[in-house]
């Protein structure tokens, strides 16, 4: 399960970076397009869904990685059984929010598709396509949350805290900027 589950988050990871290259080429795309004269007002729309794509199938993966921000202040001054016992408050309480915001994102794609709604823009798409990026993503970020918090309640060290000791231990503190 443990690798699945990891390979999952690094798919993710991997969509949301092929969304950005989407993006990349979308814009540069445009700029030459205009150029030469070609109308490409209906890119901004497909550029905006990219970008929100990229950032909800990102998350699991980043959070995995210890990509998130954390006030860790507090942590950092605990003991050992008390900072596990925070982690434990803390994700059971990111739990219960991913999984509320999951459950809105799922209604609010399930109506778009009910009531047919149609993107405003110049590209007239079932917004329902757009909007599964934001349902996919939160319920793999839920998945994510919900992964790490039975981590931390068997004792075990969170994924994210390792992730960011084992890059400070080989000098890249580059996440830290």
């Amino acid at each position: 399960m443990r690798r699945f589950l990891d390979t999952l988050y690094m798919i993710a990871g991997g969509v949301a970076a092929l969304c950005i290259l989407g993006i990349c080429v979308l814009m540069v795309g445009q700029s030459v397009m205009r150029e030469l004269g070609f109308r490409t007002g209906a890119v901004n729309d497909v550029v905006a869904w990219l970008c929100a794509a990229a950032a909800f199938l990102a998350m699991a993966h980043a959070f995995k990685h210890g990509d998130f921000v954390r006030v860790t202040l507090l942590l950092e001054k605990m003991s050992a059984p008390m900072r596990q016992r925070f982690e434990i408050f803390g994700l059971a309480v990111a739990t219960v929010a991913v999984g509320y915001m999951c459950w809105w994102a799922t209604l609010f794609t399930y109506e778009s598709w009910e009531f047919k709604d149609v993107a405003g823009g110049l590209l007239p798409m079932p917004m329902w396509i757009p909007q599964l990026s934001f349902v996919v993503g939160a319920w793999l970020f839920f998945i994510a949350v919900l992964d790490e918090f039975v981590i931390v309640l068997r004792g075990q060290r969170p994924t994210y805290v390792v992730a960011v000791e084992e890059r400070h231990a080989h000098g890249d503190f580059s996440s830290d900027v």
